[in-house]
């Protein structure tokens, strides 16, 4: 005798079209984006002599940050951070924190940055190229938050994107960074 399934053994529930919301999300994703967060170079003091930063990265809906260095204004995080893609000409925003024990931890500015260049580099399919050959040079300008130039590199097999964001809303204080992308098995892909 035949029955029917029942409806709470449903791994996940269908989207308007009808399709499963997670099976969505896969045909959706792009792939994920590795956010090496290296250092922060003059960053602002918030406390009486330093401060106590880390970083907050934010995409759509998708929120990360690093722990907090204490007592320094160049702190090295060397701190990898991930974000799924979906959409490359969204703006990522990096903000930098002071992290406060008794009170709301202070800003202590913010960058944001385009990846549309980076992705449009990984797409060019350049697998052969010897190691370290340079892909692309974004330059600093008044429409991003550069402060030097920033290169994107095929290096070692990957395409690596190096960028200097100097902070904006702050007295001073820069942000290095290094993006690389991984491909997920399964995903849409670029």
């Amino acid at each position: 005798m035949a029955t029917e399934e029942s409806p709470r053994r449903r791994i996940s529930s269908p989207d308007k079209s009808g399709r499963s919301s997670s099976t969505s999300l896969m045909e959706n994703l792009l792939g994920l984006l590795r956010i090496r967060v290296k250092r922060g170079v003059n960053l602002a003091v918030r406390d009486v002599r330093s401060s106590d930063p880390y970083v907050v990265i934010k995409m759509n809906r998708q929120k990360l940050k690093t722990r907090v260095i204490k007592k320094d204004v160049n702190p090295e995080w060397n701190e990898d951070l991930t974000l799924s893609v979906t959409d490359p000409n969204h703006p990522i925003q990096l903000t930098v924190y002071d992290h406060d024990t008794f009170s709301k931890d202070d800003k202590m500015g913010d960058a944001e940055f385009e990846i549309k260049s980076y992705i449009d580099a990984l797409r060019m399919n350049l697998s052969g190229l010897p190691s370290g050959t340079v892909v692309s040079r974004i330059q600093p300008s008044r429409q991003n938050c550069l402060s030097e130039e920033s290169c994107i590199t095929w290096t070692e097999g990957k395409m690596i994107q190096d960028l200097c964001l100097r902070l904006r809303n702050v007295e001073c204080g820069e942000v290095e960074i290094q993006l690389q992308w991984i491909d997920l098995p399964g995903s849409k892909g670029l």
